[in-house]
């Protein structure tokens, strides 16, 4: 087995190379639009539905309530982008079931990639939301000092992130292989089982993370906007 997908490198010319991780990483993102394509291609509203679009209404059912109960808002605006980490992880790790696949996730590349793509959505979320100084001065609360450890607390936070994932699925893979040498029957199957479990429960991990990171940013100013229009009313009461 690899110890990095990094450093597995299928094609070079020049400065262009093709490694293991970016060959990975396009199978499956391949695989996510050639599915999504085949399944909305014929989507119905009748009673009568295909076994495909239950499932991926299901799907999509299931990411709108978690991020609903998650987030205590509106999920639409974020199940695109929560709903496509989600998938994007949960398939990796599923498609190790294949003979000579590894998952993309097994490279600290592609984990800190996803958690960078967490990180720019924090900020682009508050934006939109808030618009750019309502968002900006939460960085500046309860004093300018705090700046820099409200920074250094995003990077800390996506950092773990990315570590995490790839830790887990590195390990999980690593184990798998060495029970494989070592007792090459039935006990590796069971582990191959447990290793797709826990590639799943990381994808859930991932996304309700995520969630939380962008919703406690737009939940933050939502706080600070009720305390400032509580604030008049209650001087209002005591001039009274």
């Amino acid at each position: 087995m690899e110890l990095g997908l990094d450093q597995w490198v299928i094609w070079q010319r020049g400065p262009v190379l093709l490694n293991a991780t970016i060959l990975y990483t396009w199978l499956v993102m391949v695989l996510l639009v050639l599915g999504s394509w085949l399944v909305t291609r014929r989507l119905s509203t009748g009673a009568r539905i295909s076994k495909w679009q239950n499932l991926l209404e299901v799907l999509v059912g299931g990411m709108r309530e978690q991020i609903r109960q998650i987030s205590q808002q509106d999920p639409g605006p974020y199940l695109p982008f929560i709903g496509t980490l989600f998938v994007f992880i949960s398939v990796s790790n599923l498609l190790t079931i294949l003979p000579g696949y590894h998952p993309p996730t097994y490279s600290l590349s592609t984990t800190t990639a996803l958690a960078l793509c967490v990180l720019a959505a924090v900020p682009f979320y508050g934006i939109a939301q808030w618009g750019l100084l309502s968002y900006l001065s939460h960085y500046l609360k309860p004093t300018v000092l705090m700046l820099p450890f409200h920074i250094l607390s995003e990077l800390t936070r996506t950092l773990a992130l990315a570590v995490r994932l790839f830790g887990n699925v590195m390990s999980g893979a690593l184990l798998g292989a060495i029970l494989l040498a070592v007792v090459p029957l039935f006990f590796p199957l069971v582990m191959q089982v447990l290793e797709l479990l826990i590639g799943q429960v990381q994808a859930f991990i991932f996304a309700v993370l995520a969630t939380v990171y962008i919703a406690s940013a737009a939940q933050a100013h939502e706080e600070k906007r009720e305390a400032l229009i509580q604030r008049p009313a209650e001087e209002n009461r005591e001039t009274r």
